[in-house]
């Protein structure tokens, strides 16, 4: 007699992912909302101002974000490595003014370009010594000398714009040309956002930049040298800071020590928020970074647009900085200030 013999079933296969699953797997949950959130932006630009989509005024947008938004891909960086840097708008007012003077004096565009970078250099380095060996907290560092690189650009140009450079062929085509139907300006924020990107995700460098900014205990007990990765990243942000300076004289077309830079400091910071850069260290992306500064601008434009008082972009930016913080504080789910657990 034969002994009846239970079925077994091979294991059910596991669902496949669909493939609106795998582009947001792909394109990431920070991305995702921010890409949702810019294209809501434009739909209700375009019903509200007819003129919004047209190329000019596209191309107008992509201008205008370039110079804050240079100073948000290496605040992106700079607060990925756990610091801050407060004084990039006093950078690039500084280079400009000195790009301004050293090409008046020189009448070669290049070697005010290289002077200006050159100084970019120097604060960078000059902000993460005081960070390193005075032991001074990266905010407090970085404030005291917004104030000085302030300071200095307005001594030295008596607080006035300097030079002429709207005759010389190189800065008219950084602030008016164009290649391949994008502007100048443009390009040189798509080729540092470029460049950053690639440091940060696909070196070395950017590795222990990430482990540092997430421990910066374990990054030391790894064999890290931190002090170095402070000086270096700080010598970039005055590279870059020295980038969009040199930018700020192109455009208005003379050195210009505060009115062209006044402000880029909460621009920059917002920018890196915005696009999820956690403030307190260990997380970001460039990529996100440019996404949020691309809202910014279309904000920007979309309010000069429909006639709103430039005043309020301001508090649009402080408001969006607020709102990009708590949004911060409440994904961590860390014990908020003041309140009981």
């Amino acid at each position: 007699m034969s002994t009846p013999t239970k079925e077994t079933s091979a294991p059910a296969a596991p669902a496949k992912p669909s493939t609106a699953h795998r582009v947001l797997t792909g394109i990431g949950v920070q991305n995702s909302s921010l890409i949702i959130t810019l294209i809501a932006l434009v739909i209700l630009l375009s019903v509200l101002n007819e003129n919004f989509f047209r190329t000019n005024n596209l191309l107008l947008i992509g201008s205008a974000i370039t110079i804050m938004g240079l100073l948000a891909l290496v605040q992106t960086l700079v607060i990925v490595l756990g610091a801050l840097d407060i004084s990039v708008g006093s950078m690039a007012g500084l280079a400009s003014v000195v790009s301004a003077m050293v090409f008046t004096s020189t009448g070669n565009s290049e070697a005010g370009i290289l002077a200006a970078v050159g100084v970019g250099i120097l604060c960078g380095l000059v902000n993460g010594m005081i960070i390193i060996f005075g032991r001074v907290n990266p905010v407090v560092a970085t404030l005291a000398m917004l104030a000085t690189y302030k300071g200095i650009a307005q001594v030295i140009s008596d607080g006035k714009a300097q030079g002429y450079t709207g005759g010389d062929d190189l800065f008219i085509f950084l602030a008016k040309g164009s290649v391949l139907g994008l502007p100048s300006l443009v390009w040189v924020f798509l080729i540092v956002a470029a460049l950053l990107h690639f440091l940060l995700k696909y070196t070395d460098i950017g590795r222990n930049v990430y482990a540092i900014g997430g421990n910066d205990t374990a990054a030391r007990l790894a064999g890290i040298n931190i002090n170095r990765y402070i000086i270096g990243v700080y010598a970039l942000v005055g590279v870059v800071a020295a980038i969009a300076g040199v930018l700020i004289t192109a455009r208005t077309g003379s050195g210009q020590p505060t009115s062209g830079s006044e402000g880029l400091e909460l621009q920059a910071v917002t920018g890196a928020a915005l696009g999820g850069t956690m403030l307190k260290g260990g997380r970001g992306s460039i990529i996100s970074t440019v996404l949020a500064v691309i809202i910014l601008g279309v904000l920007d434009n979309g309010m000069s647009g429909l006639g709103i008082n430039p005043f309020w972009q301001n508090v649009a930016h402080g408001a969006l900085l607020v709102i990009a913080v708590v949004l911060q504080q409440l994904r961590s789910g860390e014990r908020r200030v003041g309140l009981p657990e």
